[in-house]
């Protein structure tokens, strides 16, 4: 064995084996061993006993708008990753879009790296864009490092990231096949959207009517048939509507390269409780039914839905069009970088899932969606990047105790279960009941796997 020099121990460590009381030894980063509870610490490395807190793989959030460059008023990648640090998340990966540039090429990259660099408290990697006009772009961006490549089919929110058309879908498509790469697609029928009832206002009903759900089934259906034809890896953003899982999970045991994720909103808000004018509800495609929401919960529990990761996406307060409660007008995202992991244990504890499902959803699975082999898992090899939650001990969520910019959230005055006590990053610890350390996150690029 290597020089240890640190020893994290607990009575509950989840590992790929399962939960158990174990002692994990450190190495410049990386775990060393994980060895029984009672081992003894090697002579001069640094020790702690965590207790009956549960030490975890740091979460891995996949889906995260962090703004910056351009509009850092909304975030920017220091107060997103002390938010993720705080909350238990080690690596995120930034979206393309709502940054001025968005990461359509390389030299936006490039730009969006130099503001990344010094700032991240976490580890923080970078998807791509696919819009029309830049198809020539996508494999010089494959080959910098991104994690693969984000599109729309419908108007993004913001015009400086235009949606692809069926036939630039396609291209695009094919053009990320050709060489190995995963689009992951916003999918929403615009059609169907655009022919929906449109009735501007407070009313959450009326907000509810103008994102249907067949939207999102009509959007997938395409997308399966365009993947089983091209080939192509492609992944489900955000999914809402459980009336799309039998469309996922058939294309699944047909051998269909696809992967879902859904959002904890999804998990653990429903329609019935959003009151009218509550714009900081707002997500598109929308938060539903607690009837769906219950199928969203089976189909975690059966594999076809892979992950949840937060779709943080927050802007400026004005945005959300508090003075008019308008949800026509406001901008649609929940912030919840934070709140995440507390949010879905909450519910999960209550449905008798357990912090092994939780970590397989948030930790494990989005490093095997972005190929992070080093992430998601404790176990010999990978980076010690962990987080210690005391499960059974509960919080009020008051926003001045967020990091995020706008301490705008929907979760404000719910109570949850599971404080997160601390966030390690490579054996180092980031983040202490809320407090965070200095910057010392990387720039992660796509691995190159042979």
């Amino acid at each position: 064995m290597s020089e240890v020099d640190l020893v994290l121990r607990s009575r509950r460590v989840i590992t790929p084996e399962g939960t158990r009381a174990a002692a994990v030894a450190v190495t410049g980063g990386s775990i060393e061993a994980v060895l029984p509870y009672d081992a003894e610490p090697p002579a001069g490395a640094r020790f702690e006993d965590f207790g009956d807190d549960v030490l975890l793989p740091g979460l891995v959030d996949t889906h995260v708008h962090v703004n910056d460059p351009g509009r850092t008023e909304w975030e920017g990648f220091s107060s997103a990753t002390r938010a993720a640090a705080a909350g238990g998340v080690t690596t995120l990966i930034d979206m393309p879009l709502n940054s001025i540039p968005p990461t359509t090429t390389v030299q936006h990259l490039d730009l969006k790296r130099g503001v990344a660099r010094a700032k991240s408290h976490i580890d923080v990697g970078f998807w791509g864009g696919a819009v029309p006009g830049n198809v020539k772009d996508l494999k010089p961006l494959h080959d910098a490092g991104v994690f693969g490549f984000k599109c729309f089919l419908l108007h993004s929110g913001v015009d400086e990231f235009p949606q692809l058309t069926p036939a630039e879908l396609e291209e695009a498509m094919g053009e990320i096949a050709s060489f190995g790469g995963l689009l992951i697609v916003h999918a929403e029928d615009p059609h169907l959207i655009e022919g929906a009832p449109q009735a501007p206002g407070p009313r959450y009903a009326d907000f509810l009517a103008s994102r249907p759900r067949a939207a999102e089934i009509t959007a997938i259906k395409g997308l399966i048939a365009l993947a089983r034809r091209l080939h192509a890896r492609v992944h489900i953003l955000h999914l809402s509507s459980s009336d799309a899982l039998p469309l996922i999970a058939a294309a699944k045991r047909e051998g269909v390269r696809l992967t879902v994720e859904t959002c904890p909103h999804y998990l653990t808000l429903t329609a019935e409780e959003v009151p009218d004018g509550a714009t900081e509800f707002k997500c598109c495609p929308p938060i539903r039914e607690a009837g769906n929401q219950d199928a969203l919960w089976q189909g975690l529990a059966d594999g076809t839905i892979d992950c949840i990761v937060s779709d943080h996406s927050p802007s400026t307060p004005d945005l959300k069009r508090f003075d008019t409660g308008d949800f026509a007008q406001a901008w649609g995202g929940i912030s919840s970088l934070q709140l995440g992991l507390p949010a879905v244990w909450t519910e999960a504890r209550r449905r008798g899932r357990g912090l092994e499902d939780v970590v397989r959803w948030m930790s494990t699975a989005p490093a095997e969606l972005a190929g992070l082999r080093s992430k998601g898992a404790i176990e010999a090899g990978r980076d010690a990047d962990f987080a210690v939650l005391a499960p059974d001990e509960t919080f009020t969520v008051d926003p001045a105790d967020l990091h995020h910019r706008n301490r705008v959230t929907a979760y404000a005055g719910r109570t949850l279960h599971g404080v997160v006590r601390s966030t390690w990053l490579r054996g180092r610890r980031i983040a202490d009941h809320g407090t965070t350390a200095e910057p010392t996150g990387r720039l992660l690029e796509r691995e190159h796997h042979s």
